[in-house]
């Protein structure tokens, strides 16, 4: 293996410099902030230097892992000279990297697009090791890594495909191995039994703009009401951000027949949550804000001060990327929900990426939403029916890509 020290005012000049010297395929070993600049370690053919008994177990690095935990505690990496807290350090707010300024002080853009250029360097690393201990669990158990390579192209973590592959019994065929892994995601899947409809209380939807918190709290107030009556279900609108949203919220209670209440600032949501103790249903459709909106810590905080009452759910789109759904599920976290509700399943084109990250969060699934129909697009969480959906998505995804692959072929026939 080759290793080479670089020296550059900035982290671009030296990713140029070391993909110029040592080509695309190098890895950086350490990095460190330096008098004139930057300071990095990197080598050149890294990938035959890895001990094949780092990845025992069949379980490669999984690149959606927490990049707080560092990548020095996993065996891979530990086994590189001078690779610790200097390269492992926080992703998000740079504590505990060596010789790194905090962000926001000086130099943080610079800084900021430093450490998105590390978090790619990485991903693209651990991506290569993925492949590659695939590759060794081809040569080692062929039946096993073609379940491993079908359960990532599902969408799974490498890490996850790995451990369901490893838990598939020894001896079934492709089609069976399959099957058994898929079982073993729905009972896995943590879902929760009509939560909300069935205990009432004070509930909040909270998540990022855009996922249909509205609409899902039209629904869910409507199914209320047609099992207890309108007038045991109250609503109240503190999106005070968005143009329009006192509007939206208020027709869909005229519709319903329905009291909706507004609250601009945390007094007037207590004051209106006062009002409405003795309603059987509260639901209170918060603000919708991307989960780097500074703004979102004061929204958490006015929740809470609701009072201990409150539960809080996490509303997700399932047409998003899985990365963006663990982010969304950490920045929520301190409102401590006690479920999720999937919405727009009818618009996704993979479900074993929402699903994977689903499992990683050991959220509980409570309800899933596949439409814009109020209240019939809106059905409790089934384990079993939501992998259903989301194979007889991967076999679709699968069969076109078949389609399109031999397209060229009968095109000269």
């Amino acid at each position: 293996m080759e290793v080479k020290r670089f020296h550059a005012p900035d982290m671009r000049q030296a990713i140029r410099r070391i993909r110029e010297e040592l080509g695309p395929d190098a890895v950086i070993l350490s990095n460190r902030r330096v008098a004139d600049g930057i300071e990095i370690l990197a080598a050149r053919e890294y990938e035959a230097e890895i001990p094949p008994s780092s990845l025992a177990g069949g379980a490669p690095p999984d690149p959606g892992r927490d990049p707080g935990a560092g990548p020095a505690r996993d065996p891979v990496f530990a086994s590189i000279p001078g690779h610790g807290a200097a390269a492992g350090g926080d992703a998000g707010t740079g504590a505990g990297r060596a010789g790194y300024p905090a962000a926001g002080r000086e130099d943080g853009a610079e800084i900021q697009a430093m450490r998105r250029e590390i978090r790619q360097l990485r991903g693209l690393l651990e991506k290569e090791l993925s492949q590659w201990g695939l590759r060794e669990l081809e040569r080692q158990d062929p039946e096993r890594a073609e379940l491993t390579r079908r359960l990532q192209d599902f969408g799974l973590r490498p890490r996850q495909a790995g451990r369901l592959a490893a838990g598939v019994e020894p001896g079934l065929d492709a089609d069976a191995g399959w099957w058994q892994a898929l079982g073993q995601i729905a009972r896995e899947l943590p879902v929760e039994d009509d939560p909300i409809l069935d205990r009432g209380g004070l509930v909040a939807l909270v998540g990022p703009t855009g996922v249909g918190k509205t609409t899902t709290v039209a629904k869910l107030a409507a199914r209320y009401a047609l099992r207890h009556g309108r007038r045991h279900v109250a609503l109240i609108s503190t999106d005070n951000y968005r143009i329009g949203a006192h509007d939206q919220l208020q027709t869909y209670g005229r519709l319903l027949g329905i009291p909706v209440y507004t609250a601009d600032t945390a007094a007037d949501l207590a004051a209106a949550v006062e009002e409405l103790g003795d309603t059987g249903l509260v639901l209170v459709d918060s603000a919708g804000m991307g989960q780097r909106d500074r703004r979102l810590r004061a929204q958490m905080d006015a929740l809470t001060a609701a009072g201990p009452a409150l539960r809080s759910y996490l509303v997700l789109a399932a047409n998003t990327a899985p990365d963006t759904l663990a982010e969304v599920t950490r920045v929520f976290a301190p409102l401590s929900p006690g479920g999720c509700i999937l919405t727009k399943v009818d618009e996704a084109v993979q479900l074993g990426g929402v699903l994977g990250a689903l499992l990683a969060s050991a959220l509980p699934l409570s309800y899933v939403c596949d439409g814009q129909r109020v209240p019939e697009d809106l059905h409790p969480a089934r384990a079993h029916t939501l992998v259903s959906r989301a194979a007889a998505l991967a076999e679709a995804a699968a069969n076109e890509q078949g389609d399109a692959e031999e397209a060229p072929a009968h095109a000269h026939v």
